[in-house]
Formats: structure tokens, C-alpha cells, sequence
């Protein structure tokens, strides 16, 4: 486990799958159809708790400029600055089941903060930064 830090807030433009796990996927595409661009952005999955135990998860690209947010009409999301505990996964693919796994360690350090959510940061094609905010910088 590691720490990882955001020195400022990320804004993302955002894709709400309709279902989890089943429509993550689908998102996914559907965000990188809206985004010729999407190469050259940093490309992100944010999932938290619906009020009924569901799971809701956003396929989610960093904006690149101010007016790109009101020109696409696309929901918005600001990924906080801040300390995260997190672990690397590479050819997450081979066994997409992984983030979930490494999700349940990571939920269980202390510190978590309670107004977090799950974060993956698709580092390229092959790995994934799974991450949790935390309220400050110590790790078990």
C-alpha cells in the first residue's frame, strides 16, 4: 500500500453507468465516443454507495478547459485534493476482480474519510491505481 497525493482538485466530465457491475463497460465507451480527445486526459472510475446498497459508478475524463464543461452538457465531478491509500494493479484485464478485492483491503485502513469514495485512475491500457481518501497521511 501506498500513499498518493493530489496537489489540486481534478474536474471530470462524467458518465453514470446504468448498472453495477453489468453497465461499467458500457460507460466507459460511451465517455470515450464523447471524447476524441480522450488519449490525451487522465481517465478515471468513481463508485460509491447508493441509499439501497447498489453501487453507483461514473466512467469519468479530466476536463481539459473551463468551457468544455458547459459546452457538453455531460454531468461534472470534482475528484478531491488530498492524501489517498492505494494500490497498484497491473494487467488489472487478467482479472478484472481484482479492484474489487483490493477495494475491500483498502476500505478496511483507518482514517478513511467518510465523505470519500472508491477512485481507480487508469494509468494506461493495462494497469489501474485503485485509491481512498483518507484523512490524513497514516497507514497501517
Amino acid at each position: 500500500m501506498e500513499t498518493y497525493i493530489f496537489e489540486h482538485d481534478i474536474e471530470v466530465l462524467c458518465v453514470t453507468a446504468v448498472s453495477f457491475p453489468n453497465g461499467v463497460l458500457k460507460a466507459h465507451q460511451q465517455l470515450h465516443a464523447l471524447l476524441p480527445d480522450i488519449k490525451q486526459r487522465r481517465i478515471f472510475g468513481i463508485s460509491s454507495p447508493d441509499q439501497n446498497g447498489g453501487i453507483i459508478y461514473k466512467a469519468a475524463a479530466e476536463i481539459l478547459n473551463s468551457e468544455e464543461a458547459d459546452q457538453s452538457g455531460q454531468e461534472t465531478f470534482v475528484i478531491k485534493k488530498g492524501t489517498y491509500i492505494s494500490i497498484l494493479i497491473k494487467n488489472f484485464m487478467d482479472d478484472v476482480s481484482k479492484i474489487g478485492k483490493t477495494f475491500e483491503k483498502l476500505i478496511k485502513q483507518p482514517n478513511i474519510d467518510p465523505e470519500g469514495y472508491y477512485l481507480e485512475d487508469y494509468i494506461n491500457e493495462t494497469d489501474v491505481r485503485c485509491m481512498v481518501r483518507i484523512k490524513n497521511k497514516k497507514i497501517n
